[in-house]
């Protein structure tokens, strides 16, 4: 194992909504005897209230800093030694300050699927509030592409099986 993820055990799981981050997640925190923390789901339990909610009654700036401050505590744990496999949100490469925490405190890995396949996989959740214009929606699919681009590995999602994302993520050089 990669001594940065000796020293600090995190793997965070980057991508755009319905890329497989929560699934893939799991499975390799299962396979690795790691915990695993969906960060939006986090989000929601602390706030009692539903992402979506957040967006409508206090805007996405406030979810922002919701979020960077949901990353920045499992960062703590993380530099405990705690290993930890982290689904982040899709928007959580946008601000550099966490993307700068999530790059010194483990290892980031981008699942990188099809604008078709996670259009598909969306349009059955009513629950994402980004989602919901279609054409926007799709623009914001491609402005975001470069950030996860920034991510140390780069995993393509060509399945809808987890398995195999959970497979070449254990064949990364990290290991």
């Amino acid at each position: 194992m990669m001594l940065k993820l000796v020293r600090t055990p995190g793997i965070y799981l980057a991508g755009f909504m319905g890329s497989g981050k929560t699934m893939v997640g799991k499975l390799l925190a299962d396979r690795l005897g790691w915990n695993f923390i969906d960060l939006d789901a986090v989000i929601e339990a602390e706030q009692g209230t539903s992402i979506a909610s957040i967006f409508e009654t206090r805007g996405e700036e406030h979810f922002r800093q919701l979020e960077t401050e949901a990353i920045r505590k499992r960062m703590r744990t993380v530099r405990t030694g705690v290993p930890m496999v982290v689904a982040l949100g899709g928007g959580a490469f946008l601000r550099p300050e966490n993307f700068e925490m999530l790059r010194e405190n483990g290892v980031t890995v981008w699942l990188d699927c099809p604008f078709e396949t996670v259009r598909q996989r969306v349009a059955v959740n009513a629950d994402r509030p980004l989602a919901r214009d279609p054409k926007r929606f799709e623009e914001l699919y491609h402005a975001r592409r470069p950030l996860y681009a920034k991510a140390d590995y780069r995993i393509e999602i060509l399945s809808d099986n987890p398995e195999l994302a959970v497979g070449a993520i254990c064949r990364l050089p990290i290991f």
